[in-house]
C-alpha cells in the first residue's frame, strides 16, 4: 500500500485515496461523492478518512457465523462517528493524503488573518521540528516525492467561498491542466516502488500504513486520531461498497484468530491507547483501548461457561446461598441488561436475529480464537515467537451448484477443542444431575432446573458452532468423532474420579463441594 501511495503521488498526486479489499466493489458509484462532501466541507480541513460500512455477499440467509456484523458496523462504529470518529477497518476507506503522510491537522497559528485564503505551505511549516535537510529520512530521496506534498494538502483544503472559510483555497484552482506524463517521470514512479526505497526512512512507522502488526489496519487509524484528527462514518442509503466473507466455520475462526491477535500485539505495543498523547477525547481513548482489551475477556469466559456445569456435578449453586437480596439484585442486573440491548437494537436499526446471532458468535470465538489468541500474543511478546498467518480463504465449495456450499464444509482446526469441551462437560452435567434428581428419596427438581437453566444458555449460543461441526449427513471428518469420543469419556472418568460413590446408600450425592 505504502508504495501505491508513492507511485501515484509521483504521478497524479491526487489529495484524496480510497482504499478497497481484492475481494470488494464499488456498488454505488455515488458513493465517493458522497464522501467527498465531508472532505470539502468548510469545517472538514481536519478530517483524516471517511470509513464506509463493509457490507457482503454470499452469505447464508441466516448468517450462521455473524459474517454481516451489523452490532458492530450499525452500533458501535455508528457510536464512534459522535466522538472522534470510526475505527480504520481495513477496507472502504477515503484517505486524505497528507494525514496519511503523518503530519498533523492545520493549526490555528497557521491560519492567515488578510484573507479567506491562505497560499500554500512549506513542507518544513507543517511540522516544525521537520527540516528540508531530514525529508530523505522521512520520506525517501526522492525530491518529486518531497515536492507533491505541500501540494497535495493544499489541494485538498476546503473552497474558500465563504468568509468562515480561513484555511481554502482559491475556486477552480484543480481545473488547471496538468503536464503529460513523461518518461521521466515514469522512472522516478518506478523507483519510489523499488524494494530499496525505504530502507533508512520513517515509511510504515511514522508515515503511510503502519507495519509490524497483523491488525496494521486499526493501527495506522489510531496514528490518526492521537496526532488530533478525526474520521467520519459515512453510511449510504445504497451500499457503497461490497464484498465476500468466509462463510466456512473454520475460515472465520481463524479470520477472528487474526484480529485478535492483532488486538493482542496492540495491547502490549506503544500503541496502547493508555500510552496516547492528549489530542485523542477521552472516550475515543476507551474505544482503542477496548481494541487491546477484548481478547482478554476470553479468560473470563471460559470460566462463566464452565461453572454451570461444575453446578450440576457438585449439587450445589453458583453462590453459596440464594436469598430475596441475591435474586433481586440478579434480577435487576438482568433487566438492565437486556434493556441496553433493546435500546441498542432499536436505536442502530439491528434486528433482533442479527443481535441474537452476534451474541452466538460472540460466545464461539471467545471460547476458541480469543483464547487462542491471548496465548498466541503472549508468545510473541515474551518469548519472541513469531506466529504465521495466511490470508483468509474466502472460496466457494466445490460444489458449483450450491453456492453455500463452504458452508457445510468441516475443516477440522484445533480452535474446535474448548468449544467441543464445554458442549460436552454440559451436556454431561445435565445429565448427571437429572440422573441424581431422580433417584433422591425427596427430589429437588427447582433446584436442578435452576442449575440447568444455565447450562441449557451455554449449549443455545453453541448452536451454530455444534450445526457447522456435524456439516452435511456423511461428511463429517472422522476426527470430530475421534475427538468428541475422546473428550466425553476422559470428562466422565475424570467426574467417576473426583466423585466416588463412597457405599451403596449414598444415592450419588457424595462428591466435592465448593469451600
Amino acid at each position: 500500500m505504502n508504495a501505491l501511495v508513492r507511485s501515484s503521488a509521483v504521478l497524479s498526486n491526487g489529495p484524496f485515496m480510497l482504499n478497497l479489499d481484492c475481494d470488494h466493489y464499488i456498488f454505488n458509484c455515488k458513493a465517493v461523492r458522497e464522501g467527498m462532501c465531508f472532505m470539502m466541507d468548510r469545517a472538514g480541513e481536519d478530517i483524516c478518512y471517511i470509513q464506509f460500512p463493509q457490507r457482503f455477499e454470499g452469505i447464508d440467509p441466516s448468517d450462521r457465523y455473524a459474517n454481516h456484523n451489523t452490532v458492530f458496523f450499525d452500533g458501535n462504529m455508528r457510536a464512534l462517528d459522535g466522538l472522534q470518529g470510526p475505527v480504520y477497518v481495513g477496507t472502504g476507506c477515503m484517505f486524505r493524503r497528507f494525514a496519511l503522510y503523518g503530519f498533523e491537522p492545520p493549526k490555528a497559528d497557521k491560519i492567515s488573518e488578510k484573507g479567506s485564503e491562505t497560499e500554500a505551505l512549506k513542507t518544513t511549516d507543517f511540522d516544525p521540528d521537520l527540516d528540508v535537510n531530514l525529508l530523505p529520512k522521512r520520506f525517501g530521496n526522492s525530491t518529486v516525492l518531497a515536492e507533491s506534498i505541500p501540494i497535495a494538502e493544499y489541494h485538498a483544503r476546503p473552497i474558500a467561498d465563504h468568509p468562515a472559510v480561513k484555511y481554502g483555497r482559491p475556486p477552480g484552482i484543480l481545473r488547471a491542466p496538468r503536464e503529460p506524463l513523461d518518461a521521466t517521470t515514469v522512472a522516478e514512479a518506478v523507483s519510489v516502488i523499488s524494494c530499496w526505497y525505504e530502507d533508512k526512512t520513517e515509511w510504515g512507522d511514522r508515515v503511510g500504513w503502519i507495519y509490524g502488526s497483523v491488525t496494521e489496519d486499526v493501527v495506522t487509524g489510531y496514528r490518526m486520531h492521537n496526532r488530533g484528527w478525526r474520521s467520519v462514518y459515512c453510511v449510504t442509503k445504497r451500499d457503497a461498497f461490497r464484498g465476500s466473507a468466509p462463510i466456512n466455520l473454520t475460515d472465520r475462526l481463524h479470520q477472528v484468530l487474526r484480529w485478535a491477535t492483532g488486538s493482542v500485539e496492540i495491547f502490549f505495543s506503544r500503541n496502547n491507547a493508555l500510552l496516547g498523547s492528549t489530542k485523542i477525547k477521552v472516550l475515543q481513548r476507551l474505544a482503542y483501548l477496548n481494541v487491546g482489551i477484548y481478547p482478554f475477556t476470553s479468560l473470563f469466559l471460559i470460566v462463566y461457561c464452565f461453572l454451570p456445569a461444575l453446578s450440576l456435578f457438585s449439587g450445589q449453586f453458583i453462590v453459596q446461598t440464594l436469598d430475596v437480596a441475591f435474586l433481586a439484585l440478579l434480577l435487576t442486573i438482568s433487566l438492565c441488561l437486556v434493556g441496553l440491548a433493546l435500546l441498542e437494537v432499536k436505536w442502530s436499526g439491528v434486528g433482533l436475529e442479527e443481535w441474537w446471532r452476534n451474541e452466538q458468535f460472540w460466545l464461539i470465538s471467545g471460547t476458541s480464537a480469543h483464547l487462542a489468541a491471548v496465548v498466541q500474543g503472549l508468545l510473541k511478546v515474551i518469548a519472541g515467537i513469531e506466529i504465521s498467518f495466511t490470508l483468509t480463504s474466502k472460496s466457494a465449495g466445490d460444489d458449483v451448484d450450491d453456492i453455500y456450499a463452504d458452508l457445510y464444509l468441516v475443516k477440522w482446526t484445533s480452535l474446535m477443542i474448548p468449544p467441543i469441551v464445554i458442549g460436552m462437560i454440559n451436556i454431561i452435567a445435565i445429565v448427571v444431575a437429572f440422573s441424581r434428581t431422580i433417584y433422591e428419596q425427596v427430589p429437588q427438581w427447582s433446584k436442578f432446573i435452576g442449575g440447568a437453566f444455565f447450562s441449557f444458555w451455554v449449549l443455545a449460543h453453541l448452536y451454530p458452532f455444534a450445526k457447522g461441526l456435524m456439516g452435511r449427513r456423511g461428511k463429517t471428518p472422522t476426527i470430530v468423532f475421534v475427538w468428541s469420543g475422546l473428550i466425553a469419556i476422559t470428562l466422565s472418568l475424570l467426574y467417576v474420579a473426583i466423585n466416588p460413590t463412597s457405599n451403596q446408600d449414598s444415592n450419588l450425592t457424595s462428591g466435592f463441594t465448593f469451600p
